[in-house]
């Protein structure tokens, strides 16, 4: 995994902030691989309820403003999924299976 300890401390304060108790965020593509160089920061968020569109947009938001204001603007990419709801996107199915939780909330 090549995260900092400041990103991986960026992300678990920033997803606290953002969103509900038993929230998981799961770290997945390039960044997962050590020999890889560069690449953006790939973030599943998995919630225990779903949301309204409105109430996504608000909570995405809060997440990443606070990720990029503690990592001077860093890529990163953030795809949230509802825990126990079918979602048919082919990046969630990736995230679920090669992702790795780095925060819980």
């Amino acid at each position: 995994m090549r995260l900092q300890p400041k990103e991986l401390d960026a992300i678990v304060q920033a997803a606290r902030d953002a969103f509900a108790p038993g929230t998981a965020v799961f770290l997945f593509g390039s960044r997962l691989q050590d020999a890889a160089r560069g690449g953006d920061i790939d973030l599943l968020v998995e919630t225990p309820e779903a949301m309204s569109p409105a109430e996504l947009v608000q909570r995405r938001t809060r997440f990443v403003s606070r990720i990029y204001r503690a990592l001077d603007e860093q890529r990163i990419d953030v795809v949230i999924a509802t825990r126990g709801q079918q979602d048919s996107r082919a990046v969630v199915a990736m995230a679920k299976r090669d992702g790795l939780k780095v925060a819980q909330v």
